[in-house]
């Protein structure tokens, strides 16, 4: 079904001669990254953390509070990523949808 809908997209991007502003599919594009960064850093915390704690050693479990604070920081910036993103794709639709159909009056 996700393939169908996939066609369904391309088919009409491909009708439309004009795919969007650039600097709007750039700026998204940008935060998908900067998400996705955070992201991975993630990722490196968690087995860090994850290793700290199997390893039962005081200082590594120490080391765990720094680190899980890390994680809580990066957890908040990626919420404030998408909501950025979120807004960032709502305008951009919403000023597109204007421009291709103008109120009369």
């Amino acid at each position: 079904m996700a393939n169908n809908t996939n066609k369904k997209l391309k088919h009409h991007r491909n009708q439309d001669s004009d795919d969007g502003n650039p600097e709007v599919w750039a700026t998204i594009d940008k935060s998908f990254k900067q998400v996705q960064s955070v992201l991975d850093r993630n990722r490196t915390l968690i087995q860090q953390v994850n290793e700290n704690h199997q390893s039962k050693i005081h200082d590594n479990m120490v080391k765990n509070v720094a680190l899980i604070q890390e994680l809580n920081g990066n957890i908040s910036k990626v919420v404030s990523l998408y909501s950025d993103l979120s807004s960032n794709f709502s305008t951009a639709f919403q000023q597109q949808h204007s421009d291709e159909h103008p109120k009369e009056g």
